[in-house]
């Protein structure tokens, strides 16, 4: 009976990462890293997403949404990473390291998982450690 009143819907495939997807789902990924994941955080992740490929608000807020469900069903961050490696050059992707970063600090608080979650991704993104260690000096205020 209830099955004619709410039939199941299969769920809609997601699609395959790209560029756009593999950075939303990486930057969700560090968001989540502590346990939470706050609207200070979704909203960096908006305007990051926005400001890299030239989205208005809701294409952006849309995007990220795409990037929640990719990033709890999909590949590790090695998987994502190597997209971004493959299609992304190295001075861009030095620069999402501070992006990245600003996503771990939204909410406030320096967190150590959210720290091991960036240096693991800034390292499959293919980043010297000087390069790292600039962006977390530069994140961080020199601290």
């Amino acid at each position: 009976m209830f099955e004619k009143l709410f039939p199941r819907r299969s769920p809609k495939p997601l699609p395959q990462p790209d560029a756009q997807l593999a950075l939303g789902a990486l930057l969700v990924r560090i968001a989540f890293a502590d346990r939470s994941y706050l609207a200070s955080e979704i909203g960096q992740i908006d305007r990051i997403l926005a400001a890299t490929f030239n989205l208005k608000p809701v294409e952006a807020a849309k995007l990220r949404a795409t990037c929640e469900a990719l990033e709890r069903q999909a590949p590790g961050t090695p998987e994502f990473a190597q997209i971004l490696r493959q299609e992304v050059d190295y001075a861009d992707r030095k620069a999402l390291a501070g992006a990245m970063w600003s996503v771990a600090l939204a909410d406030g608080h320096q967190d150590e998982d959210e720290e091991i979650q960036l240096l693991a991704i800034e390292t499959a993104l293919g980043l010297t450690d000087e390069d790292i260690a600039v962006a977390r000096e530069n994140a961080l205020g020199g601290k």
